[in-house]
């Protein structure tokens, strides 16, 4: 601790009064022997005039004058060297103290600094050096203090080589501190990453997106490289610091997390989704998407399109005949050749069990289209009858083809598919294994359509529609825990109509504006009424269109309605299905965030039909995921689909997500729902959609501790 200089100067300090206190010894010493010599000498004198009256005394004076001088030459030499070496000695005694009193100070020093580093399990060692004493108390004192009023750098150590994820500390754009799970992502000692910028452990391809302000503002992803190279997805976590004094932050903390596993999950519920398992061609969904996109990519070149939709013929006697499995075997032997066999420009996908579609780009005039119909329906039909052979048996096949034109027959994917499908009934009507172009005769349905339309713009005046509630219920007992509300169209001569015929058709038009603004009002009517009889009749879910959404008066309107039926507003949950929340999400987000601050619940119906990656719905104020019932019909014989369902509630609970599954039916879909987590569920099993006054029965009965089986009359 102390300086070699400073050292040499007490020495020499000590030295120099040392050598001046010897040199004013010897001053004094050699005066006062002068002094005595003079006296000395006159004595002598005084006896040299006597010894010349008297020989005698002149051996004794002799012997005087011998003394004399021995005296006068010794006294300040010896002064000189005893002055010196106790000088040196001084000195040495001095330079001892201070080394000793250097080592005590330099323990210090280090048990300060370790204290400073938020370590003080171990307390201070005594020196015995009577000049640090005090310090060493004081010093003892305070870290017994703070040991007992703050955490220390070990056990916060610990805190964070615990945490599972990768914790990193970064100042001024590097890193000053890692946990051990950030060491193990990126495959280096803690001491590596210390010192390195965060950007440079960015996987290249990706630093152009890496946003480090956005992510101080709302979580989001990136992916990093390790020493190995190996690239790694991670979400990223930022938070600050606190402030400087003089402004500016202390630090940011970053919290990564390996989302390898949600990445191949994500992957495999978009595959699934998307894509049927068994032929691996585009699924329904997947089909009618690259369909849209190249209607709409070919209108805009002037340009047509092909649409042919195959039905395999007396499929279901080769499912009775010869069983499932070769019937799955059928239809994957078919899908093979149509994918081998069908031009580069075509695009081939299954729609339903036996159903298959193509469609090819490229047509430059109807006439074309009508000869690369022909062609490519033959291709097809020539390709399915070749004998399918398979273990044992030989299987003849044929198929059924329809086929409609872009512009010629429709420009949009339902019209093109439904006139297509018109089209091939008409071929097995003609005798099967033969293709046929639709014409607008063989879709009589298109003017039951025209005239449903004009019906639809009456029904609210005629109050013609009407609520029914399909309750939530808890898997594990039964009880109601919420409701559904579902519309219904009582047209009169034709019975109940699904909200599948016409909320399409309301969608055309504003008309889906005010039946939105009835089901709302409706909905408050009769929840004031069931918080009447019942303290807590759950919330209620309703569908929620986007054109809804998107009009300025929507949310005033909310308000109103909430605030006249003294309702509260969450009481309601609004479900939007996932497609349209992806459709214009940068409008969207802002309109749901208000929402969700009134109180609404938001969930995301027919969830894992759509093409979002659910980090993308992250961004959404949602609470709640509806499992689609394409998923759960199967989920619990169907391996994929139980895949499926498992990995969405997976995910959907590690986000904190209440999970529910539609379309329950039996008792086997419930048993395998709940025990993959799922609580809650809504479907068939628990009884049909009820009208209101049912579903106040069915919350009064529960009310008296009465779970029903819920097979109620509407």
């Amino acid at each position: 601790m102390v300086g070699l200089g400073l050292k040499l100067r007490y020495v020499a300090a000590v030295l120099t009064v040392g050598a001046l206190l010897t040199a004013g010894v010897a001053v004094v010493t050699h005066y006062s022997e002068t002094a005595e010599h003079e006296k000395l000498r006159a004595v002598d004198e005084q006896l040299d005039a006597i010894s010349a009256l008297d020989p005698r005394l002149a051996a004794a004076q002799e012997r005087l004058h011998g003394v004399v001088e021995e005296v006068y030459d010794g006294q300040t030499v010896n002064i000189a060297i005893a002055g010196a070496l106790l000088t040196l000695m001084a000195g040495l005694v001095v330079l001892l103290i201070m080394v000793r009193i250097d080592r005590a100070l330099v323990a210090l020093m280090d048990n300060a600094q370790s204290i400073g580093r938020g370590r003080y399990a171990e307390p201070i060692a005594v020196s015995g050096v009577a000049e640090t004493a005090a310090l060493e108390s004081s010093l003892e004192q305070m870290r017994q203090a703070l040991t007992t009023t703050t955490i220390s750098r070990d056990f916060l150590d610990d805190v964070l080589n615990g945490i599972k994820d990768a914790v990193l500390v970064m100042t001024d754009g590097r890193m000053r501190t890692a946990n051990a799970a950030a060491a193990r992502l990126f495959g280096m000692p803690e001491q590596e990453l210390i010192g390195v910028a965060f950007k440079d452990l960015i996987a290249p391809d990706h630093l152009a997106a890496f946003n480090l302000e956005r992510l101080q503002s709302a979580p989001g992803e990136t992916v990093i490289r390790t020493r190995s190279g190996q690239t790694i997805p991670v979400s990223v976590h930022i938070s600050t610091l606190g402030r400087e004094p003089a402004g500016g932050n202390r630090g940011t903390i970053l919290v990564l997390r390996d989302i390898t596993e949600r990445k191949r999950a994500e992957r495999r519920i978009r595959y699934l989704a998307r894509f049927d398992t068994l032929t691996k061609m585009p699924n329904r969904m997947q089909f009618q998407h690259q369909l849209h996109q190249a209607i709409t990519r070919n209108t805009r070149q002037g340009r047509g399109l092909v649409l042919l939709y195959i039905d395999i013929d007396n499929f279901k006697e080769i499912n009775d005949t010869f069983g499932h499995d070769t019937g799955d075997r059928v239809l994957e032997t078919i899908s093979e050749r149509l994918t081998r066999a069908l031009p580069r420009e075509s695009v081939a996908g299954r729609l339903a069990g036996d159903e298959f579609a193509v469609f090819a780009e490229g047509v430059k005039d109807d006439q074309a289209g009508h000869e690369q119909g022909h062609d490519l329906a033959r291709l097809v039909l020539g390709e399915i009858a070749k004998p399918v052979h398979l273990p044992g048996q030989e299987i003849d096949v044929t198929a059924s083809v329809g086929v409609a034109l872009v512009p010629e027959h429709a420009d949009n994917v339902i019209d093109l598919i439904r006139n297509a499908d018109a089209a091939m009934y008409h071929a097995k009507r003609q005798g099967r294994n033969c293709h046929v172009f639709y014409v607008p005769e063989m879709n009589a349905a298109a003017v039951e359509r025209l005239l449903l339309k004009s019906k639809l713009r009456r029904a609210l005046e005629r109050d013609e529609f009407v609520l029914r509630y399909q309750p939530k219920v808890d898997l594990a007992n039964g009880e109601v825990v919420g409701s559904e509300a579902l519309l219904r169209w009582r047209l009169p001569g034709h019975g109940e109509i699904a909200p599948s015929q016409f909320i399409p058709l309301a969608e055309e038009s504003r008309l889906i504006l005010d039946i939105g603004a009835w089901v709302l009002n409706q909905v408050c009517i009769d929840y004031a009424a069931w918080q009447q009889r019942v303290s807590d009749p759950g919330r209620v879910a309703i569908n929620l269109s986007l054109k809804e959404l998107s009009q300025a008066s929507f949310i005033p309107r909310c308000r109103s309605v909430f605030e006249r039926h003294n309702v509260s507003a969450s009481c309601v949950e609004l479900e939007i299905t996932e497609t349209t929340l992806m459709l214009d999400a940068e409008r969207t987000l802002p309109l749901l965030d208000e929402l969700r601050s009134m109180g609404i619940h938001l969930s995301i119906d027919d969830f894992g039909t759509g093409y979002s990656s659910l980090s993308a719905l992250q961004q959404f104020p949602i609470s709640t995921l509806k499992i689609d019932r394409s998923f759960v019909t199967n989920a619990a014989t169907d391996p994929d689909d139980a895949t499926i369902v498992r990995t969405i509630i997976e995910m959907g609970r590690s986000l904190g997500l209440q999970v529910i599954a539609e379309g329950i039916e039996t008792e086997e879909q419930r048993y395998f729902l709940l025990h993959s987590g799922c609580q809650m569920g809504q479907g068939r099993l628990f009884g049909d959609a009820i009208s209101s006054d049912a579903f106040l029965e069915l919350l009064l009965r529960q009310a008296t501790g009465e779970h029903p089986a819920l097979q109620l009359p509407a």
